[in-house]
């Protein structure tokens, strides 16, 4: 996964671009998941996505632990284990 800071795609839908947190594991097969969808909608509206590693940081396991994916918009929960794309892309149209 490892995708800090992925620049973000020119050229559509939100601006600025959303800066959007995917809090994840590597053997998380729904975190892979909510990746795949997240990067497809992501090709629409041009966002900016960190994917962070909840095992590489205490902190963020202790808070996590084994409720991942989560997706983030600042202090904004978006979605949890799994990942309705039409709501993303509404919430990303209401933002935008």
């Amino acid at each position: 996964m490892g995708e800090r800071g992925a620049a973000p795609l020119p050229g559509c839908g939100v601006d600025p671009p959303a800066r959007l947190v995917l809090y994840s594991r590597r053997y998380c097969h729904l975190c892979h998941d909510m990746l795949a969808v997240v990067e497809e909608v992501r090709l629409e509206f041009g966002f900016d996505l960190e994917v962070v590693d909840i095992d590489a940081d205490p902190d963020l396991e202790r808070r996590f632990n084994e409720a991942v994916p989560v997706l983030m918009h600042g202090q904004r929960e978006l979605a949890r284990w799994r990942l309705d794309p039409a709501a993303l892309r509404a919430y990303l149209g209401d933002i935008g």
